[in-house]
């Protein structure tokens, strides 16, 4: 009976051997996504770990992973039926990053320089509360019955805002959210990244429309590739960006240290301006592009929060860097909805923010132009309504989007700017729209 058990069990560890071996990328993948949004939730948002496991990394098969965390060295842990652990850990101003066996954790890094905020203007300029403000043609009836629409456990939303001729009109939060609250805008972070070069260009610093610099492009055809091409996502690059799947997204996210040369070595598969392909890596690779306008990695950091983040009193907000330190423009920046709000009314207002021109208006008409092949669906780093996706809603209106359903509308005629947050795209955005444009009485 022994001899048998024997090698029985060698078959057992050879096939257990073998399933490990064919998964391995997989189980990589899947623990680093539940070590990096539990350590961000955690030690970046504030909430507890309980609370985290039961909403954020609660969906198959992100829900096969088991957490920890070690709240004295700041960081999380992944695992998969214990046969793969990744560790994700927080440093001050950088945010979370996941880690390799290999990196340094006694490393000194570098700190983004913040401003304080703003506590004696009131929303939006400041952080003060709004003075009350009452709107004769605001149905706030209707309004609040549009926003209630979208509580529900299908919807899963967290919070919306309405903001209305630069003043918070309505807003709600789900269980546990509160409007100081920090949300993941994941995709969102790319309209930051986006606007980051048309402050440049309107201070001088840059032309869109030169070729991109890239080195390793200049000996190939790569060469005539511009970053006009790159922030409207047309370089006719190769890129898979499917979060279901071991594609070139989820390994750049959870396995890469530099992010910013990942979409660099990726070939042809089309033609600049004529190939538009939804990409992450470019706009990682643009996040790379704005490290080379200054001469150190300090300005870099600086930049972003002193040119726009913090210059609009988005304060909450925190974008965090890969292991190397650049900032994951694609997907990681955290901010309250009011704060993302900001954003939306820094561009509703033509850049100026409250008597300060950040960039042209021009800028806006330019980021908010369909790409040619998009069918009327993106311009630069910002979603259009122009290709009539939401056919209740005004074709002007542009908004920026990000994974599992966080939006900040941007509704010129409307003046208004709308943010909804939530855990799922399952919402019928094109009725919540239509029902809170109703509102405003003619």
């Amino acid at each position: 009976m022994k001899s048998f058990k024997f090698p029985l069990l060698l078959v057992i560890l050879f096939i257990i051997f073998i399933l490990l071996y064919l998964n391995y990328p997989r189980l990589n993948i899947l623990a680093g996504y539940s070590a990096k949004n539990t350590a961000s939730s955690v030690f970046v948002a504030g909430r507890t770990l309980a609370f985290t496991d039961s909403t954020d990394n609660n969906f198959s098969p992100i829900n096969l992973t088991s957490d920890k965390i070690n709240s004295k060295e700041k960081s999380a842990s992944g695992s998969v039926f214990g046969l793969l652990t990744r560790k994700a850990i927080y440093r001050k101003g950088q945010g979370c990053v996941l880690i390799g066996n290999d990196f340094n954790t006694q490393k000194t890094f570098l700190v983004p320089k913040r401003t304080r905020p703003n506590i004696k203007s009131s929303f939006p300029f400041g952080n003060k509360p709004q003075e009350d403000t009452i709107f004769k043609n605001i149905n706030y009836q209707k309004l609040n019955s549009a926003i209630e629409s979208m509580f529900n456990p299908i919807n899963k939303t967290r919070a919306v805002v309405v903001v209305y001729k630069n003043q918070i009109i309505a807003e709600k939060y789900g269980p546990e959210f509160t409007k100081n609250s920090k949300i993941l805008g994941w995709s969102m972070t790319k309209s930051i990244t986006g606007t980051l070069f048309g402050i440049l260009q309107c201070q001088g610093h840059l032309n869109v429309f030169d070729k991109a610099p890239i080195s390793e492009w200049q000996n190939d055809d790569r060469k005539n590739i511009s970053i006009h091409n790159l922030l409207q996502m047309n370089s006719g690059l190769e890129w898979e960006e499917d979060y279901n799947t071991i594609s070139d997204v989820t390994k750049m996210l959870f396995l890469e240290k530099d992010m910013t040369k990942v979409q660099i070595d990726k070939p042809f598969v089309g033609k600049p301006n004529e190939t538009w392909n939804y990409s992450s890596g470019t706009t990682n690779l643009l996040s790379g592009i704005l490290r080379q306008q200054f001469d150190s990695h300090q300005e870099y950091l600086d930049f972003w929060y002193q040119a726009l983040i913090d210059k609009i009193g988005m304060n909450s907000m925190l974008v965090e860097t890969d292991m190397n330190g650049n900032y994951v423009g694609s997907s990681y920046a955290w901010a309250t909805p009011r704060d993302w709000a900001k954003l939306g009314l820094l561009y509703l207002n033509n850049g100026n923010w409250n008597g300060e021109q950040l960039f042209d208006k021009d800028w806006v008409d330019y980021a908010t132009t369909p790409t040619p092949t998009s069918n009327g669906g993106y311009g630069a780093q910002i979603w259009l309504n122009a290709g009539n996706r939401y056919p209740d809603v005004p074709k002007d209106m542009y908004s920026f989007n990000g994974y599992q359903g966080q939006n900040v509308f941007i509704l010129p005629e409307q003046e208004m700017v709308i943010v909804r947050m939530g855990l799922t795209k399952n919402a019928d955005i094109n009725l919540f729209l239509k029902s809170i444009i109703s509102v405003i009485k003619n």
